[in-house]
């Protein structure tokens, strides 16, 4: 044993700072992918119809039948695609909203947005005749 004191962590605030926020990121992150889970089973409820959620730390994707959203983050970007080929970023922040160019959404009012239009019927190309 020695009279030496402790070394000090090496790591500055800034580094702890920075994994705090990845962290937090990650975890609200997670909290949309359970937020979409939820609102597409909702949406599915009155005609027994499910979407498939996979996940990992940095993608999303929801699956129902011919439709399709995929999420993929990059710390606090998200990316979005839909299955007709648009796309756009958000970004995720720390109060749990996601901002686009022109306006800030709370995480559940979009993730039941993207519910509902993933689990509604394809729109009728005509429309029904009375007999």
């Amino acid at each position: 044993m020695t009279d030496e004191a402790p070394i000090a962590s090496k790591t500055p605030a800034a580094d702890s700072s920075t994994a705090l926020q990845r962290q937090l990121f990650t975890e609200l992150f997670a909290s949309l992918a359970s937020l979409l889970r939820s609102y597409t089973a909702l949406h599915g409820l009155p005609t027994k119809r499910e979407a498939a959620i996979e996940q990992s730390e940095d993608k999303i994707t929801v699956i129902h039948n011919e439709k399709w959203l995929r999420l993929t983050r990059s710390h606090a970007i998200l990316t979005w695609m839909r299955e007709n080929g648009t796309m756009g970023t958000l970004e995720l922040t720390k109060s749990g909203t996601l901002r686009g160019d022109n306006s800030e959404e709370a995480m559940d009012l979009a993730a039941e947005q993207w519910a509902r239009d993933l689990m509604l019927n394809p729109p009728q190309l005509e429309p029904p005749h009375p007999e």
